[in-house]
């Protein structure tokens, strides 16, 4: 009698073992491992980004549960189990609203996982050490300025095998791609906008000196003045930090000069929005008595009155080409060479109300 109990239980722990071994999962052998299932896709597909320890355990698990991939369904389980870092510390939520529209497309397009990660208030310190955890739990990192300028950041997702696609930075364009536009191409056509509007004497708000594209679009002023044959002056450059703060800063600065401009340029829409909310302030009419135009023709751009002539960067489309040159990257085959890509996309110049010709002054 007790032969024949034991009998049974064996055959149920028999039908028991076919049934779950038929059906395992990659999540189930995650946890059996006790990583992630983004480091046994990476295992079984082959990557070389996986440490020597985890890549022991993982074909342990495979073996002990006899887990068998289900290859007419790989792709689509490829896709969900890709998980992509959206990495996120610029002050603009305006700008964060594109990236994240863009994104949001990429991912969902694809069937990826979009995971977004604010380190708004980070020490240089914790900001790596989060970038450390990020290496084991994610297939690749999109990093928007100003992170994207971050040697340090940028060191230990490439010396971790972890793909990267960097947005509106070409700054280490050897070693991860990225997405942006022409910043100092688009920075002069906006300045030669306003000089063919009559205006010889143009305010300049740069942006955060940490950032390339504040580099390029202050070149692109300058070259655009160049070009006019009117000659830079230095006291209508006042710096910024892309904040409205310090729109607020420089706008005041500018306008309090003796011989203040007849067009100011922020180089991107909330410090141009400031602008406009000091003009105001001073009883000063926009355009009439001060051309004002921005640089991004985000949300920021619509929400004042006028709205501002801005060139479009289309950081949306940006951010959603940034998923499709990582996806490319995270799922080439182990053995292929790695391509760095450097996407320029075209901008282009917003002419709305916040422009017109110069005040005749006595």
């Amino acid at each position: 009698m007790q032969r024949s109990k034991g009998n049974a239980s064996l055959k149920n722990s028999q039908k028991v073992v076919r049934r779950k071994g038929s059906a395992i999962t990659i999540d189930e052998v995650a946890a059996h491992a006790g990583v992630s299932a983004m480091t046994v896709s990476r295992v079984i597909n082959g990557h070389s980004s996986v440490r020597e320890e985890n890549r022991e355990r993982v074909m342990r698990s495979v073996l002990e549960l006899d887990y068998r991939p289900n290859l007419a369904a790989s792709a689509l389980a490829a896709a969900q189990h890709t998980c992509i870092a959206l990495i996120y510390t610029n002050p603009s939520s305006s700008y964060l609203r594109e990236l994240l529209v863009g994104a949001l497309r990429g991912s969902t397009r694809s069937a990826a996982q979009l995971a977004i990660s604010t380190w708004d208030g980070l020490s240089a310190t914790a900001r790596r050490e989060a970038a450390r955890q990020l290496c084991d739990s994610v297939a690749g990192v999109i990093l928007p300025p100003p992170l994207c300028e971050s040697k340090a950041i940028v060191d230990i997702f490439v010396n971790a095998g972890v793909p990267v696609v960097s947005i509106a930075s070409s700054q280490f364009s050897d070693r991860v791609s990225c997405v942006r536009i022409d910043d100092r191409h688009a920075s002069q056509q906006m300045v030669a906008h306003l000089i063919g509007h009559g205006h010889t004497r143009i305010g300049y708000i740069t942006g955060d000196p940490n950032q390339t594209a504040s580099a390029q679009r202050w070149q692109g002023y300058r070259d655009a003045l160049a070009d006019a044959g009117i000659g830079y002056d230095e006291a209508l450059v006042q710096p910024g930090l892309f904040t409205y703060r310090s729109g607020l800063e420089a706008g005041e600065h500018l306008l309090a000069l003796p011989h203040p401009p007849s067009a100011i340029f922020a180089s991107n829409d909330d410090m141009a929005s400031a602008v406009v909310s000091v003009a105001h302030r001073r009883g000063l009419d926009v355009p009439r008595d001060l051309s004002v135009v921005g640089f991004d023709d985000t949300s920021a751009s619509t929400m004042v009155w006028p709205e501002l002539t801005t060139i479009h960067q289309p950081v949306a489309d940006m951010a959603d080409t940034a998923i499709d040159i990582l996806l490319r990257e995270i799922r080439r085959a182990p053995a292929s060479a790695r391509a760095i890509v450097n996407q320029v996309l075209a901008h282009q110049l917003i002419t709305r109300d916040s422009v017109s010709g110069p005040v005749q002054r006595p």
